[in-house]
């Protein structure tokens, strides 16, 4: 029902705008002169704008501005009685032609309706704007397939000619950043990106140091035949950080030993997530390979040696043994990951559970277990722990800038600022309610006791930082905090669009000596 029950006036609308990153064409500010116009010649008045920009059509989420508009129908906030579109894919590209007309059903069904200004026909629910608006829609999702079939291939052939696509290099290993010729530019920074579409990047060995270790590393577990935790416990001893700055896991001295790029294989498609559906772990045989691309640190048969050592411990297990044992970190944790199969000391890896079931997902079923999860939360966290060490890494190297100190403590991941002040930093991971509202949550390091928390709220997509909360430990009594959009004066005093008022606090001022 609309707020009133009062239908609002005819010729007001909203506008409705999105642009990915395909085409220029479809430019928001291209969209408008075409939707404007379009609203001139029918005596229109266009009263509310919802914009995307840079958003993918492919399903509703991360495009806040498409579901608040929705919202806004539903609950009768709505201000118009139609909606201007550009054309049926800026709607979008939805796999589903019914969750498109899904969308558009909600809206008819309020009072709004919706038009596509550079189409052809006219949506005015008759039997040919009907079979024409469906043949858009699926011309407009299959697009999106076959774009994706294009990049899928182009990716691979990039991986075969040695390229590296996506992600961070590791340690003792760098990514470096090459021209079209061939030619070595720079090395990339984690987090930092090409911005020439001609460039390339490549895998190269990082610091002698850092290489050591991995050597190290090797030597450590197939000669001496150290075990992953007392290797990562006598780095830790010694005061080493892995490449995000942080103390070694067993897990983490595992993924050294068991990742082809420290020979120099270049590795693709392991897992997949195409059109944002479902993340699916890929066997082997569907893996994209590039081998010897690129210049290994580790020598082949070592690798090779080190493989059979972790293949090795699961070979004195039955099927039944291994099971086992997986129902053992169910029973523990309550869940089964990854993860938590290589941090627990005396199991057989995570690997060695792919390589006798099959995946992962084979053996998790053989014991009752289903996660009943969308996987994509995997990549979000990915994307959240690299955000995590590039905020980090800017703080600490923003802060030195000024002339200040500042040092990061191994054990609790706090910063101490001119030796006086404890700093906290946590990434805040957006979601949404089952109603579409933003959340937040976050977790105060409350027994640690720093001065300040500094709480980066993510965007929608979870690909950047929205905004920033920096809150006094002082004020803050609680371990959990849960963040909408709007919190009242007493928590939005504390939120920033920059960091500046921390370095601000941060920095130090010469005070000239009185004469």
């Amino acid at each position: 029902m609309r707020k009133n029950d009062e239908a609002q006036p005819a010729n007001q609308a909203a506008v409705y705008v999105r642009m990915s990153t395909e085409h220029q064409q479809y430019s928001t500010s291209n969209q408008m002169d075409v939707i404007r116009e379009y609203a001139r010649r029918r005596d229109v008045k266009i009263v509310r704008e919802y914009s995307d920009e840079g958003k993918s059509g492919l399903n509703i989420q991360g495009r806040d501005a498409l579901a608040q508009m929705i919202r806004d129908v539903q609950t009768g906030a709505a201000d118009y009685s139609s909606i201007l579109v550009f054309d049926v894919s800026r709607w979008g590209r939805f796999q589903d032609a019914d969750e498109s007309a899904y969308y558009e059903y909600i809206c008819r069904r309020a009072g709004v309706s919706v038009h596509y200004c550079a189409e052809q026909f006219e949506n005015d629910g008759s039997p040919v704007s009907t079979i024409v608006k469906g043949v858009k829609r699926a011309m407009a999702g299959e697009y999106s397939r076959e774009l994706s079939s294009k990049v899928f291939q182009g990716a691979c052939r990039l991986i075969q000619l040695g390229y590296k696509q996506g992600g961070t290099a590791g340690f003792g290993l760098r990514r470096m950043l090459v021209d079209q010729a061939g030619q070595q530019k720079a090395v990339l920074k984690i987090g930092e990106q090409k911005s020439i579409q001609t460039d390339r990047v490549i895998l190269v060995p990082g610091p002698e140091a850092e290489v050591e270790v991995v050597r190290w590393i090797y030597r450590a577990f197939v000669e001496e035949g150290k075990p992953e935790r007392e290797i990562a416990d006598t780095l830790n001893a010694q005061g080493v950080l892995t490449d995000f700055g942080r103390p070694w896991t067993r897990g983490t001295v595992h993924q050294v030993l068991t990742n082809e790029k420290y020979i120099g294989n270049n590795v693709y498609h392991r897992t997949s997530f195409k059109l944002k559906r479902k993340h699916v772990t890929n066997p082997p045989e569907n893996w994209i390979r590039g081998d010897g691309a690129f210049t290994g640190i580790i020598a082949p048969e070592v690798f090779a040696r080190a493989r059979e050592i972790i293949l090795a411990r699961s070979r004195k297990y039955s099927d039944q043994e291994m099971l086992a044992a997986l129902r053992t970190v169910l029973s523990n944790h309550g869940r089964i990951s990854g993860i938590l199969i290589d941090e627990m000391e005396g199991l057989p890896s995570s690997t060695a559970f792919r390589s006798r079931f099959g995946s992962l997902l084979s053996a998790y079923r053989l014991v009752g277990y289903d996660p009943g999860i969308d996987y994509e939360f995997i990549e979000i966290n990915r994307r959240l722990r690299v955000e995590y060490g590039d905020i980090m890494a800017s703080v600490i190297r923003q802060i030195e800038g000024l002339g200040a100190t500042v040092s990061r403590d191994v054990e609790t991941d706090l910063l101490l600022l001119n030796h006086e002040l404890r700093v906290s930093i946590v990434v805040c991971r957006h979601r949404f309610t089952v109603a579409g509202a933003s959340r937040w949550l976050i977790r105060l390091d409350a027994g640690l006791k720093p001065d300040i928390t500094v709480a980066a709220r993510m965007d929608a997509a979870n690909e950047r930082v929205q905004d920033y909360y920096l809150l006094p430990g002082i004020d803050m009594t609680w371990e959990r905090l849960r963040l909408a959009e709007d919190n009242g004066v007493y928590l939005d005093c504390y939120r920033f669009e920059t960091l500046e008022f921390l370095l601000a606090m941060a920095e130090r001022s010469q005070i000239e000596e009185a004469a």
